[in-house]
C-alpha cells in the first residue's frame, strides 16, 4: 500500500507523541491516519493503549481485536495472544465473565498450537491469580503470581513483574503474612515509581497496592502511595482511568483526617468519573464513600440516596446502612442488618469494620453478651493485622462494652489508648467519638471535672465536622448529667431549656443544636405543658431552680 505524505505524516507525530506521553495529541493523529488507510498491526496496539488511557473503553476493545486480527494474519502468533490477553483480561475485570472467558480460552489455544516458550505463558496466570482471590483460594493464587512474576524475570518483562509481585502481595496479605505481602507491594511501587513499567501497567498497580493497604488499615502507607497517584495523574493530565480510583482513596483519607468538605467533593468527582466507565466496581465504592460521608453529617436524604446508587452497582450497602438506621432511631432494624451482613463476611479487614458496627448496635440495643462476643474477636484481629487504626477501633470498642458493663474503671484504660492512638492518626473524628466515651467513664468515676474537658474537645470537633448525628448524641449525655435527677423533660427538652434559660432566641437555639426554628418551638411547648408555665422567665427561673444553668 502507497502511503501518501498526509498519513506518513500523521503516523510519525502520532508515534512522537506516544513517546512523550502526550495521549490525547496522540489518539488524533492516529485516528486521522487510520482514517485515511487502516493501520498496521503495531500501531492498531499502540492506538488501543492510547484509547484505554484516554477513558475510552469501545474504541481500546475493538482496537485491540484488530489487532489481534492483523497479528495472526501476519503470522505473529505471541502478539495476537497479548491481544487476546488484555481483551480478556479487560472484560473480566468489568464483570464481562463470557466475554473474558471466550478471549482468555482463545489466547490459551493459541499458545498451545505455538508450542513455544514466550513470556505470555505468564500473563496468562494473572487472570488465574485474580480468580483465586475472588473464590478465597489465598494459596493458588499466590502460586499462579509468583510463576507469572519469575517467568517476568526470565524474559525481562518489567510490567509483567510489576503485575505478578503486586499479585503476590496481596495474597501473601490475604493468607495473613502481612509483613511479607507489604515489602513486596513496596518493592514492586519503588518499580513503578521509578518509570520502569508502562502507563496502563503503572496506573493499574497504583491503584491494587493502594487497595491493599486499605486492606491492612495501613492508612499512613496508603496516604503516601495515594499522594504518588495523584502526582503521576497531574503529570499525565490526558490519563483517565484512574483518577477516580484516586479520589475515592484520597476521599477516604480526607475523611479521616477531619477534611469532610473536600472529602465529600473529592467522593463526587469520583462517582462522577468512574459512573462513564465500563466496570462498575469503582463507581460503587465512590457512591458507599459519599453516602458516609453524607451520614456522618446528618444527611440522611442524601446517603439514602448514595446507599441505594452504590447497592443498584452491584456493592452491598452495609455496614453503613446499619449506621444510619441506628442514627435515625430505628434499632431493631439496625440490629438486624448488621447480624444478617455479619455471618458471611469472612475476610479479617472487611470482617473488622462489621464487628465494629456489631458492637455498636448490638450495645445500642441492650444486648451486652453480643456486643462482648464481637468486642473479642475484633480484638482478635486487632492483634493478627497489627495497624494501628484498628488497635484503635478495637479499644475503643473494648471501652464502650466495659461502660455498659458498668466497669467505667476498667474502661479508662482502653479508652485513654484508643483516644491516644486516634491522636497519632491524625483522626480527628474517631478521637472525639473516643473522648465522649471517656467523659462518661470519667463522669461515672466522679471526675466531673475530666469530663466535662473531655466532652467539651469531643463538641468542638462534632460541631467543627457538621457531624450533627454524633453532636446529638453528645448533647443527650451532657443533658443527662444536669438533669441530674429524674424529671418531666427529656434530654432534648432539657438541652433546648438551658439555652432559653441563657437568653438565647429560638432562631439561636436552631443553629446551635442542628435543628429547625418549627422543631423549637415544639420542644418549647412541650416545656411550657410538661412544667405547668405559660413564659420563658417561667421556665428559665425552673431551670436555675433545679440547677440545670
Amino acid at each position: 500500500m502507497k502511503e501518501t505524505k498526509t498519513r506518513a505524516e500523521a503516523l510519525r507525530r502520532g508515534r512522537e507523541l506516544v513517546t512523550r506521553q502526550a495521549w490525547g495529541a496522540a489518539f488524533a493523529e492516529f485516528s486521522a491516519a487510520d482514517r485515511e488507510a487502516p493501520l498496521e498491526s503495531q500501531d492498531l496496539l499502540s492506538f488501543a493503549l492510547i484509547a484505554h488511557l484516554l477513558g475510552r473503553d469501545a474504541d481500546n476493545a475493538a482496537l485491540l481485536s484488530r489487532a489481534h486480527q492483523s497479528f495472526l494474519k501476519d503470522g505473529e502468533v505471541k502478539s495476537a495472544v497479548r491481544c487476546a490477553f488484555w481483551l480478556g483480561f479487560s472484560a473480566m475485570l468489568s464483570g464481562d465473565m463470557a466475554q473474558a472467558g471466550g478471549w482468555l480460552a482463545r489466547a490459551r489455544r493459541l499458545l498451545d498450537d505455538y508450542k513455544q516458550d514466550c513470556v505470555e505463558e505468564g500473563y496468562l496466570l494473572l487472570p488465574v491469580g485474580y480468580r483465586s482471590v475472588q473464590d478465597g483460594d489465598a494459596e493458588v493464587a499466590y502460586t499462579a503470581f509468583s510463576e507469572a512474576a519469575a517467568i517476568g524475570n526470565r524474559f525481562g518483562d518489567a510490567d509483567l513483574v510489576a503485575l505478578g509481585r503486586q499479585g503476590q502481595g496481596r495474597a501473601l496479605i490475604r493468607k495473613g503474612e502481612i509483613t511479607r505481602g507489604v515489602a513486596l507491594l513496596d518493592e514492586v511501587m519503588v518499580a513503578v515509581t521509578a518509570g520502569e513499567v508502562s502507563p496502563s501497567v503503572a496506573g493499574g498497580v497504583y491503584c491494587s497496592v493502594i487497595e491493599g493497604c486499605g486492606e491492612i488499615f495501613d492508612f499512613r502507607r496508603a496516604q503516601e502511595w495515594t499522594d504518588a497517584l495523584e502526582k503521576w495523574c497531574i503529570s499525565q493530565p490526558d490519563i483517565v482511568p484512574f483518577r477516580g480510583h484516586c479520589q475515592i482513596r484520597r476521599a477516604e483519607i480526607l475523611q479521616l483526617h477531619g477534611a469532610w468538605t473536600e472529602a465529600v467533593e473529592a467522593a463526587r468527582q469520583a462517582c462522577e468519573q468512574l459512573s462513564k466507565s465500563k466496570g462498575q466496581s469503582g463507581a460503587r465504592s465512590a457512591f458507599y464513600c459519599l453516602a458516609e460521608l453524607h451520614r456522618l453529617r446528618g444527611e440522611f436524604t442524601e446517603a439514602e440516596a448514595a446507599y441505594r446508587q452504590a447497592n443498584h452497582l452491584g456493592k452491598t450497602q452495609q455496614p453503613g446502612l446499619a449506621l444510619l438506621l441506628l442514627a435515625q432511631g430505628q434499632t431493631e432494624s439496625a440490629l438486624a442488618a448488621i447480624r444478617n451482613l455479619a455471618q458471611p463476611v469472612n475476610t479479617p479487614s472487611a470482617r473488622a469494620r462489621v464487628l465494629e458496627v456489631l458492637v455498636e448496635v448490638t450495645l445500642a440495643a441492650g444486648d451486652i453478651a453480643g456486643a462482648h462476643t464481637a468486642g473479642e474477636e475484633l480484638a482478635e484481629i486487632a492483634t493478627q493485622l497489627g495497624a494501628p487504626l484498628l488497635q484503635a477501633m478495637s479499644a475503643r470498642a473494648q471501652g464502650a462494652i466495659l461502660l455498659a458493663e458498668r466497669d467505667s474503671f476498667a474502661a479508662l484504660v482502653p479508652l485513654r489508648h484508643s483516644l491516644q492512638q486516634w491522636r497519632e492518626l491524625n483522626a480527628p473524628f474517631e478521637a472525639a467519638r473516643a473522648r465522649l466515651l471517656l467523659g462518661q467513664a470519667c463522669r461515672e468515676q466522679g471526675d466531673h471535672a475530666s469530663a466535662e474537658l473531655e466532652f467539651d474537645a469531643a463538641r468542638a470537633v462534632f460541631q467543627q465536622l457538621g457531624a450533627k448525628p454524633d453532636l446529638e448524641r453528645l448533647n443527650a449525655v451532657t443533658a443527662k448529667t444536669m438533669r441530674g435527677v429524674d424529671g418531666p423533660l427529656t434530654a432534648r427538652e432539657i438541652e433546648v431549656l438551658v439555652l432559653v434559660a441563657t437568653g438565647r432566641t429560638n432562631r439561636a437555639i436552631a443553629k446551635k443544636l442542628f435543628i429547625s426554628e418549627k422543631t423549637v418551638a415544639r420542644h418549647i411547648s412541650n416545656i411550657f405543658v410538661k412544667l405547668d408555665v405559660s413564659s420563658r422567665t417561667a421556665a428559665t427561673a425552673y431551670a436555675y431552680e433545679h440547677k440545670l444553668v
